[in-house]
């Protein structure tokens, strides 16, 4: 079953095209990754996708639905959900006080704060912040600002979670456990996934396929295994070769 479906997707800033008439479908629990040299279009499909900025032209279909100008509130209460490149939790609040708030929004949200709150030290629980729930988020050490982004994230309770380089600043221990963690709550809770990583072997390891994108437009989508045939990626990544 197709989950996401985005359909001659367009968005210029000043006139530098971002995003060519994309065509990327997403199936049911599918991981896809999201890879492309800097600059080519992959954060802002994530902004047009969760309607962080609008769409010049094209389509986007989330469960069939048209979503393309839909509010950001509504997509979230649809059931999409992200992270960002840098961690943006609410660094004066506590950890516990960040993932509540997101309970209270989204895909059947909590019904009271208590309801909220107790459901938010479970999360921070499962990203691995057990005893860390009275912290202030801004005091927090990077890799447990990561794991609390992907909380947040879960708290609108998303059935499609866009995850924009979540390892982006971790050593090689805390890249290891960070991911570990994160396939369990992928799979236990049969998440569709959009991720994007600089870490090549990551995304690779990870996804069940992937899509590249170049100056904006798409010039693959294949298994991961078929990735290092393709020439187009090859010389988007390292220029042209023979």
């Amino acid at each position: 079953m197709v989950i996401l479906e985005i359909l001659k997707l367009c968005k210029s800033f000043g006139g530098v095209a971002a995003n060519k008439n994309l065509d990327i479908t997403v199936n049911e629990k599918e991981i896809l990754g999201l890879i492309g040299p800097n600059g080519s279009g992959k954060t802002t499909l994530f902004n047009l996708v969760t309607g962080y900025v609008k769409v010049d032209s094209g389509t986007i279909k989330f469960k069939g639905r048209d979503i393309t100008h839909a509010k950001r509130h509504e997509r979230c209460a649809y059931g999409i959900a992200r992270t960002f490149q840098l961690a943006k939790p609410f660094a004066t609040l506590t950890a516990l006080q960040n993932v509540a708030a997101g309970r209270l929004y989204g895909r059947e949200p909590a019904q009271s704060m208590k309801q909220a709150t107790e459901e938010a030290v479970g999360l921070l629980d499962i990203v691995g912040l057990k005893g860390k729930e009275g912290k202030i988020a801004g005091n927090l050490i990077l890799a447990d600002r990561r794991k609390l982004e992907v909380a947040r994230a879960l708290a609108v309770n998303p059935i499609l979670l866009l995850l924009d380089e979540v390892i982006a600043g971790l050593n090689a221990v805390e890249t290891e456990g960070f991911l570990k963690f994160l396939e369990e709550i992928i799979k236990t809770r049969g998440l569709t996934v959009i991720m994007v990583e600089h870490i090549l072997k990551t995304v690779l390891d990870m996804s069940d396929r992937i899509v590249v994108l170049s100056t904006g437009e798409k010039i693959a989508d294949c298994h991961p295994q078929e990735l290092i045939h393709n020439k187009l990626v090859v010389d988007a990544y390292l220029g042209e070769v023979g």
